[in-house]
């Protein structure tokens, strides 16, 4: 049987050699940030002594196979500690993370970048710091390997997250959102240490932090302790005590002294995020009867730390035995993989073709909804959500049950009113691996969900937001629910598949790009109003051009229409009636603006045409200028919209078939 992170701890005694350990990870900290002359020295030396005991007796990895798919998840989600997760990596021998890479701290093209990016191989299971995202991410992390255990069972997937944030993780929003979400699906598995130092930039954190931390953790529903966090033996215990909770995450309040060691700055605000100086380090040295040279560790203390991140190579070799001989192991490597499974090409092809057959008038809200319904069968790696909006976002499909404390092996996540939390916990399920997130929202509330959509940009991972409601089109409940500045806000983000499908057929090609896509996640902007069927069922999956003429490619043009979305439609209306006048138009459907960048210069040039460019959009103008020209036509939003019936408010801002006929005319001059 497999063993869990407690049996790897032996009964709370301090390794023989923990001051000199922790010692090592504060003496790295601090030359580092020496030497880069920046960085933050303050939380690797206050959280040493925590970090040892994790490491060397609770967390359980194999530093020689750091990606091994049952390793237990460690998250710093104060990044701006950096060094402490890079220390740990070097210390305990991640092969990436040498002496070199400590040196280069901070430094252009190192793997030790002020705050931790994203690679498993540096120990780093996330990008972390914009506080409040780790510890956020974390439940995403916690319920993923909640989900694979119901599935695969104890021995494939059996193990634990660990967390250390600080006040500022407490302070952000979404590390309430996280922490509610978490105690309510009772992550029992989820360990997070506080580092509790009541300092903050500006000084103490009673100039604006005196909440009681911990009556609130436990109204969440939270196992909470506090320790001292410089004790090694109570630290363990707590950390064991933590782990014998199985229907409650656990927070361990750690009472620790920032810059721990610093004879003249540690426990002020003055060594949280600047170097210490020559002077204080070497007083340091002294303080911490640390008498070795920069970034030189003795090999007695550099062997124990070495054992350490050894320690996980035998339960790693006896999971290898357990996943061979395990009925599923195939199909839990594939998903381990992010591969799709056999059966979903013909499950998206069929649906293109009774789409493009039928030519159904639905919202693309529904199609998302068609698209579901075909493919949840055979990719039991997705598993859904929504922020309390499920029947407007359409976003779950009948026969599959929800994640709950009772049945984490259900499809779906009932996120409640937490858009920030559901994008953290979706990309900390992409991280873990072997599921495909996606959860719903309406558009508008994108800007709640933003930084955590930013960090999955920035680390390129698979993530599906569907965003409903994506216009004025919403209609009556007006302009505090409508997103007219969100499409030119959200394409903005480097590496965002901002997918704005036409029809079902487009709906459909957009869901099969998101799927494809391992290496960036994608936003669907779909519409609350019922449009009709454009496409044709092609064979080529045309938006994943991101560009392409829907129709007038046959002809000499004498106008461009542009459009996405809704807004398509119009604009084949437009062509029919432009065509009555004698006026050649081509209508050029942009489901998606960063893809087509990504094709070639003569492709985009072929599909925009010499002719005069008109562009159309229930959206600002931002972001079109590169298309239209110095003498094209824009067709939208130029502020916010109002509360009416849909049709009206089209009329009202002038996004109608008539003033996509009369922008033709006047640059045509016909």
């Amino acid at each position: 049987m497999p063993n869990a992170a407690a049996a790897l701890a032996p009964t709370p005694a301090a390794h023989p050699l923990h001051k000199d350990m922790a010692n090592a990870i504060r003496a790295l900290a601090m030359d580092a940030v020496e030497k880069a002359k920046s960085g933050h020295p303050g939380m690797p030396m206050g959280m040493a002594d925590v970090a040892t005991v994790l490491w060397t007796k609770f967390l359980r990895f194999d530093a020689a196979n750091p990606a091994w798919p049952d390793r237990d998840r460690f998250i710093l989600s104060g990044g701006h500690g950096s060094m402490l997760l890079y220390a740990l990596a070097y210390l305990t021998g991640f092969k990436k993370m040498t002496i070199g890479e400590i040196k280069n701290f901070r430094q252009l093209g190192s793997h030790t970048a002020g705050h931790p990016e994203y690679d498993v191989e540096i120990g780093a299971e996330m990008t972390t710091g914009p506080l409040g995202q780790g510890v956020a991410h974390a439940t995403g992390f916690a319920l993923a390997e909640r989900i694979l255990n119901a599935r695969y069972s104890d021995d494939l997937v059996d193990h634990r997250t660990f967390v250390m944030m600080g006040d500022g993780d407490l302070m952000e929003g979404i590390s309430a959102e996280a922490a509610s979400l978490a105690g309510h699906l009772k992550l029992g598995r989820l360990t997070v240490f506080w580092d509790d130092n009541k300092i903050s930039i500006d000084g103490s954190t009673d100039l604006s932090f005196t909440e009681d931390v911990a009556a609130r953790y436990r109204a969440y529903g939270w196992h909470v302790q506090s320790v001292d966090g410089h004790d090694p033996v109570a630290i363990e215990k707590a950390t064991h005590d933590a782990l014998a909770i199985t229907d409650k995450p656990s927070l361990i309040a750690c009472r620790t002294i920032i810059g721990f060691g610093a004879p003249n700055k540690q426990g002020t605000h003055h060594c949280h995020g600047s170097a210490l100086g020559a002077d204080e380090i070497a007083a340091t040295r002294v303080q911490l009867e640390w008498p070795h040279e920069a970034f030189v560790v003795p090999e007695n203390i550099l062997s124990a730390w070495r054992e350490a991140g050894a320690r996980g190579n035998v339960e790693h070799d006896a999971w290898k035995i357990r996943r061979n001989g395990h009925k599923d192991h195939a199909e839990f490597d594939r998903a381990m993989a992010g591969d799709l499974p056999e059966a979903y090409d013909a499950a998206i092809k069929a649906l293109k073709e009774k789409l493009a057959t039928e030519k159904p008038k639905h919202a693309t809200r529904q199609s998302s909804g068609a698209v579901l319904e075909a493919i949840m069968g055979v990719v039991p790696e997705l598993i859904g959500g929504s922020a309390d909006l499920t029947p407007s976002n359409n976003t779950q499909v009948k026969g599959f049950t929800d994640v709950t404390p009772a049945n984490y092996n259900g499809r779906y996540i009932r996120y409640g009113v937490r858009e920030h939390a559901m994008a953290a916990t979706m990309n900390g399920m992409a991280l873990h691996g072997g599921i495909i997130p996606y959860a719903g929202t309406f558009m508008q509330f994108a800007d709640y969900s933003r930084p955590a959509i930013r960090l999955s940009a920035l680390m390129g991972i698979r993530v599906v937001h569907v965003m409903t409601h994506d216009s004025i089109g919403l209609g009556e409940d007006g302009p505090t629910h409508q997103p007219v500045e969100h499409l030119a806000a959200l394409r903005a983000i480097p590496n965002l598949l901002v997918m704005r499908p036409c029809d079902g057929v487009e709906t459909t090609e957009c869901w099969d790009i998101a799927l494809r896509s391992k290496t960036s996640p994608s936003l669907l902007a779909l519409s609350r109003q019922g449009l009709p069927t454009l496409r044709k069922a092609d064979s080529e999956n045309l938006s994943a051009r991101g560009g392409y003429v829907l129709a007038g490619d046959d002809q000499k043009r004498d106008v461009t229409i542009m459009a996405t979305g809704s807004e398509v439609s119009l604009a084949m209306e437009a062509r029919a009636q432009l065509a009555d006048k004698g006026i050649k138009a081509a209508v050029v459907s942009l489901p998606c603006f960063e893809l087509f960048e990504k094709q070639t210069a003569e492709y985009r040039a072929t599909v925009l045409g010499t002719a005069p460019r008109i562009a159309v959009e229930a959206a600002i103008q931002m972001g079109w200028d590169r298309y239209l020209g110095d003498k094209g036509i824009f067709i939208g939003m130029k502020g916010f919209g109002a509360s009416a019936p849909a049709e009206k408010l089209y009329e009202h801002f002038g996004i109608t078939t008539a003033a996509i006929v009369a922008a033709a005319q006047k640059l045509t001059g016909k």
